[in-house]
């Protein structure tokens, strides 16, 4: 038998899933036989490779392999998402056509929310002063009408690194018709400056809409150097470990690709990691039968929602990056820094259980968006922290046990009682059981918040869908959640904590390709169109091929974007050779989204080509856990406090991997990775593959 190569190879080898979370960095390694180990390590959010490397040497060990035998390491990583929140990216400028110096800062002439007098608009990624104009036109077909200024680009990119930057963002007017202009610059650029990093914008966005093309080209300027940075940290400590194995990087889309395609585009990794726990869920989805899911996502630092509909992930093409709640901008404009990229649907708050608990001028308890993180850490870990947190208040509710993360985290009641009566139970005069209440219904409120987000604004009953609650805090408040949208039932995957690591190695390879076909629909010609597609497929096909994925699992989707004449966004429809298809297409994409169709002229704006590399070795969540039948009788009882109407009760406590296949609540079922919480009046029972379904009184 001949030796498999590439992609091929990980159905029969080791394979690792690492996620970075802001308290945690979860593993997850499928050793080829069937066997699935887990492991949570403490994020170091300083260097967060260093929690990766001393993950899978942990992680390696507990498998009983040697390094040689990882065939692949598949990676989340919130360093692009952080970097933009904390505004710690490379000193970046751009260079751009003469009179568009603004276009950046003009935005779309909007606001998020039309009666917010207290709204602040998004400080610009690029000053104004690192923002530079050159002499060039081209028209909107395409043709040069001034020729590039060569001289002033040089002038331009010298006055730039003088000013101390080093990343390049280049975007011309109408580059997406024709390319030579950008091309040229950034050529010259690289030539006469090669410390810098140069991201133009036809390699990373060849679409209309100068606003979106600038921004998303800024922004992958912005991040692509410190992503960069740490991919080569990372790599470097693989290698030195012992691992000779391909790096893949989960995108925003929930799909994969190398290492090096996320360091010359991080833009399209901004939310990796997170989008690959939506891909779990619509896996876990498929196997158990379940088409309609609210995967419901809650780490350490923050919570984010998603829809997955009769089977189908939720999924658009642009994307904003703001402060407080982040979601995809088909409804809410310009709060944040656009993306135009392939993105999940997610919308995600700044409520995890690390987030600070506190009370604000106004008098108000707040919870989020800063979080203690790993480092210091809530009050009750005992390691600097001294405000109160989410954690906090549910360890002294009774809801977590002594110890986290397969006990390598000792928790302190103690401690947690003092920071939570000395900042929020004395000022309110309060309990301090009834003031970690408080803290648990504000950030209850605020992840509800995030489900309507991607529910009832999108015109969708959450009341018809499971909830499947994932991450370490997930299944603690999940039945809450869920009560507060009237959701009849909780889905808990076998291992919730590490679900998103699981979720990065049920996914595939995926490169996107796009191309301008600017007519009206009534003038559409497939003949025309095919010849389009079969260039931008070949591109597909020879960047999968250098994604190491052999020919027979490649598989390449087609789309068209259009649009109803004089209207900005598009909506991607599937390629039908035949324009009343095709227009009947697009007019029920649109009704599912606004309610309403219009009569107006309809518009093909561009072509898109979607490559995708199937993966054999996939994880098979039918398969990938085994319940063990447990005793009826509990492993101990302790009192958990239910809120001033109901208490503290009595809970049983049972361990995960040995509780009875039915039980009624209340319970806490407690998992090495996260901790389950089944109410007064539900009922848990877990499947024969360990998945625990809750339903609600």
């Amino acid at each position: 038998m001949g030796t498999l190569t590439g992609l091929e190879r990980t159905s029969t080898g080791a394979r690792i899933g690492v996620d970075i979370g802001g308290t945690f960095t979860d593993l997850v390694l499928a050793d080829g036989r069937g066997a699935v180990f887990h492991r949570k390590v403490a994020s170091t959010p300083a260097a967060p490779e260093e929690a990766v490397l001393e993950g899978v040497a942990a992680i390696i060990a507990d498998a009983r392999l040697t390094p040689a035998e990882v065939t692949e390491v598949v990676h989340g990583t919130t360093v692009g998402s952080n970097t933009l929140l904390q505004k710690v990216g490379a000193p970046t400028g751009l260079i751009t056509t003469k009179g568009f110096r603004d276009v950046l800062e003009i935005g779309r002439l909007r606001t998020p929310s039309m009666f917010d007098l207290q709204w602040e608009k998004p400080v610009p990624l690029v000053a104004r002063r690192h923002r530079k104009e050159v002499a060039e036109r081209i028209a909107a077909d395409g043709t040069i009408l001034v020729p590039l200024d060569e001289a002033a680009v040089l002038e331009a990119a010298q006055e730039l690194v003088d000013a101390g930057i080093s990343s390049f963002a280049v975007c011309f007017l109408n580059s997406y018709r024709n390319p030579a202009h950008e091309q040229r610059a950034a050529t010259l650029i690289a030539e006469h400056f090669p410390q810098v990093r140069v991201t133009s914008s036809i390699s990373v966005l060849p679409e209309a809409k100068e606003y979106e093309r600038t921004s998303t080209t800024v922004v992958n300027a912005y991040v692509r150097p410190v992503l960069e940075a740490y991919l080569t940290r990372l790599e470097r400590g693989l290698a030195d470990a012992g691992i000779d194995a391909p790096l893949l990087v989960c995108n925003s889309n929930g799909a994969l690709a190398s290492s090096g395609t996320a360091r010359e585009k991080p833009v399209f990794f901004i939310s990796s990691g997170r989008a690959a726990g939506v891909v779990g869920g619509s896996r876990l989805g498929e196997a158990l039968d379940i088409k309609d899911l609210v995967v419901f996502d809650m780490g350490g630092t923050t919570a984010s929602a998603s829809l997955v509909q009769n089977g189908e992930l939720t999924r658009v093409s642009e994307y904003e990056f703001r402060a407080g709640i982040s979601t995809p901008s088909r409804f809410i404009k310009a709060g944040g820094y656009m993306m135009s990229v392939p993105t999940v649907d997610v919308a995600e708050v700044g409520s995890g259980a690390g987030s600070i608990a506190y009370v604000d001028q106004g008098g108000l308890m707040r919870v989020g968006p800063v979080s203690a993180g790993a480092d210091p850490g809530p009050a009750c870990y005992g390691s600097g922290g001294s405000r109160p947190t989410v954690t906090d208040a549910n360890l002294l509710l009774g809801y977590l046990p002594a110890q986290l993360a397969g006990g390598s985290r000792a928790l302190s009641v103690e401690a947690a009682r003092a920071a939570i009566a000395r900042d929020l139970a004395d000022p309110f005069n309060l309990t301090p059981e009834d003031a970690a209440c408080g803290v648990r219904d504000v950030v209850n409120a605020n992840m509800a918040r995030a489900i309507r987000a991607v529910t009832v604004e999108r015109g969708v009953d959450p009341r018809d869908f499971t909830l499947v609650a994932i991450g370490g805090s997930g299944p603690v408040h999940a039945a809450d959640i869920a009560r507060l949208l009237s959701m009849p039932r909780v889905l808990v995957p076998a291992s919730p904590g590490v679900f998103t690591a699981m979720g990065m190695l049920a996914g595939d390879v995926e490169r996107y390709f796009i191309r301008p076909f600017a007519v009206k629909l009534a003038d559409f010609q497939p003949p025309e169109a095919e010849t389009a597609f079969a260039a931008l497929e070949a591109d597909a096909r020879a960047a999968l091929a250098g994604e190491a994925v052999a020919e027979h699992l490649m598989s390449v989707t087609r789309e068209v974007d259009m649009r109803f004449r004089g209207q900005e966004m598009s909506l991607s429809v599937p390629y039908l050779a035949d324009r009343d298809a095709l227009h009947a297409a697009f007019k029920a994409a649109y009704e599912a989204i606004y309610s309403y169709s219009s009569s107006d002229t309809i518009e093909v704006v561009s072509l898109r080509v979607i490559g995708r590399g199937l993966r054999p070795g996939k994880i098979d969540f039918r398969a990938a856990h085994a319940r063990v039948e447990g005793s009826s009788e509990p492993e101990s009882i302790r009192k958990v406090y239910y809120g001033a109407e109901q208490g503290h009760i009595d809970t049983p406590v049972y361990v995960r991997t040995r509780c009875p296949a039915r039980i009624v609540g209340p319970a806490v079922i407690e998992g090495a990775d996260s901790t389950v919480v089944v109410p007064p009046g539900a009922t848990a029972e877990a499947d024969a593959h360990a998945n625990l379904l809750i339903t609600l009184a």
